[in-house]
C-alpha cells in the first residue's frame, strides 16, 4: 500500500458512499484516463469484465471468430467463449515475447482465401511491455478488424512516448492483487468512443432502463466497480511511476547480480518502448546451463521462494481442443517460452537483502562442478 489509500477509504466510510457508484469511482476513471491521455474510462470489477465489455461492443456473437494472443491468462481469452464466438490463436515473436505479426500475417491471409474474417484481434501486452502496436495496427487496418489491447500486465509501459493500451479501438487495465497498482480486484475499460463506454456503463450495472421502476431491455451485468476499492485504486495511482521505477530497479539488479551465469536470457525490451518490468522474466537453456526452469523453480520452492513458470499458451489448454494455432515461424516461439521461461519474485517492495537470497540460492544450487555449468569458468572460485 502506498499510505494513501486509508486516508480515501476513511472519507468513502464518512460519508457512506460504498456501493458501486460513487465519488471514488469517478475520480478514479478521470484520473486513470488522464494518465493515460484518452477520453474515457470505465472502472469493472475486473480486467476479464472489461474484455468482455468490450467484445460485446465490437459486435461479437455466435459463430464469430476473434484472434488473440497465445502466450497470456486465460481471462484475456474466456469472454470470447462467453459470446458464443471462437478463438484463433496468434504466437509470439522472440523480440518482444508479444504477438506476432508474421503470424497474424500468415492467419489474415488463410481467412481472406477460403475463411471467416475475424470480428476483432485481442493483442495482449506481457509482462510490462507493449507489443509491437504499429506492425500489428497496420495488418489490423487493412482487412478493417478492430484491435482489444490488453494491457492488463503493462499499465505505465509506453509504445513511441505513448501509453500501452491507447492503440486499440478498447484498452483494457487490470487491479487484479498481482498487478503493479492493486484495487485488491478490479479492472478498467478505457476508449476515445465516450458513446461506447456509456454503453458499456449501462451493460456494466445490470442494463436497467431510465424508467421509475426496475425496467430491462437488455441483457446486462453486475461488472461495476465499488467506491471502496476506487478509492484503494486511487491511492495507487499515485504512486504507479514509483513503483514502476522499483520494477525497473529491480530487474536492473537481477540482470547485474546474475550477469555471471550462462544460458540465463532475460525478457529483451524492445526499442520501440519503456517497459514497466512488471515481472522480472527470463529463460533458461538447459544445453547450456545443465538445468532447467522447472528445476529452478522448484529448487527455489524448497527454500520458500515462490518463482513461476511463464503462461501456458492456450492453445495448449484442453479447453481449447482443436482451436486454430499460427507459430511465428518453422518453430513456436510461446512453447519454447513456456518450456524454458520463468518468473522471478519481483515485487515492488523487495529489498537487496530479498534479491541477494535469491541469488544465493541459484548459485548453490548450479554452481559448477566437475565440467564448469552456468557459471563462466573464469567467475569459478
Amino acid at each position: 500500500m502506498s499510505g494513501y489509500e486509508k486516508e480515501l477509504i476513511d472519507e468513502a466510510l464518512e460519508t457512506n458512499w460504498i456501493a458501486p457508484l460513487g465519488p471514488h469511482v469517478d475520480a478514479f476513471e478521470r484520473e486513470l484516463a488522464d494518465y493515460v491521455g484518452v477520453k474515457g474510462a470505465l472502472a469493472l470489477s475486473s480486467g476479464t469484465a472489461a474484455i468482455h465489455l468490450a467484445l460485446r461492443l465490437l459486435g461479437v456473437g455466435i459463430g464469430d471468430t476473434v484472434f488473440c494472443s497465445t502466450l497470456t491468462f486465460v481471462g484475456s481469452v474466456n469472454p470470447i467463449l462467453y459470446l458464443g464466438a471462437t478463438p484463433v490463436f496468434i504466437d509470439s515473436e522472440p523480440e518482444t515475447w508479444n504477438l506476432s505479426p508474421e503470424a497474424l500475417e500468415r492467419a489474415f491471409q488463410d481467412v481472406e482465401t477460403g475463411g471467416k474474417i475475424p470480428k476483432a484481434v485481442i493483442v495482449v501486452n506481457l509482462y510490462g511491455q507493449s507489443a509491437d502496436v504499429d506492425r500489428i495496427l497496420n495488418i489490423c487496418n487493412y482487412y478493417g478488424v478492430p484491435i482489444i489491447e490488453d494491457a492488463a500486465e503493462s499499465l505505465g509501459a509506453t509504445y513511441k512516448g505513448r501509453a500501452s493500451g491507447t492503440f486499440g479501438k478498447f484498452g483494457i487495465y487490470s487491479f487484479n492483487g498481482n498487478k503493479i497498482i492493486t484495487t485488491s480486484g478490479g479492472g478498467m475499460l478505457i476508449s476515445e468512443d465516450i458513446e461506447a463506454i456509456n454503453k458499456a456503463r449501462f451493460w456494466a450495472t445490470q442494463a436497467r432502463d431510465t424508467a421509475e421502476y426496475y425496467q430491462h431491455s437488455e441483457v446486462g451485468y453486475n461488472y461495476r466497480l465499488s467506491n471502496i476499492l476506487a478509492a484503494i485504486g486511487r491511492g495507487q495511482l499515485k504512486v504507479l511511476d514509483e513503483r514502476i521505477n522499483a520494477r525497473r530497479f529491480i530487474f536492473n539488479r537481477y540482470s547485474e547480480l546474475l550477469s555471471e551465469f550462462h544460458g540465463l536470457n532475460f525478457m529483451p525490451e524492445a526499442s520501440f518502448g519503456r517497459s514497466t518490468r512488471w515481472l522480472t522474466t527470463l529463460t533458461v537453456d538447459p544445453d547450456i546451463s545443465g538445468v532447467s526452469s522447472k528445476q529452478i523453480i522448484n529448487t527455489l520452492s524448497e527454500q520458500n521462494i515462490e518463482a513461476r513458470h511463464v503462461w501456458k499458451p492456450m492453445h495448449l489448454q484442453p479447453l481449447f481442443n482443436g482451436c486454430s494455432y499460427y507459430r511465428h515461424s518453422d518453430t513456436s516461439v510461446s512453447d519454447y517460452l513456456f518450456e524454458n521461461g520463468l518468473c522471478l519474485p519481483s515485487g515492488s517492495a523487495m529489498t537487496e537483502n530479498d534479491l541477494q537470497r535469491v541469488v544465493e540460492c541459484l548459485d548453490n544450487y548450479i554452481k559448477p562442478k566437475d565440467l564448469g555449468g552456468i557459471r563462466s569458468e573464469k567467475k569459478q572460485p
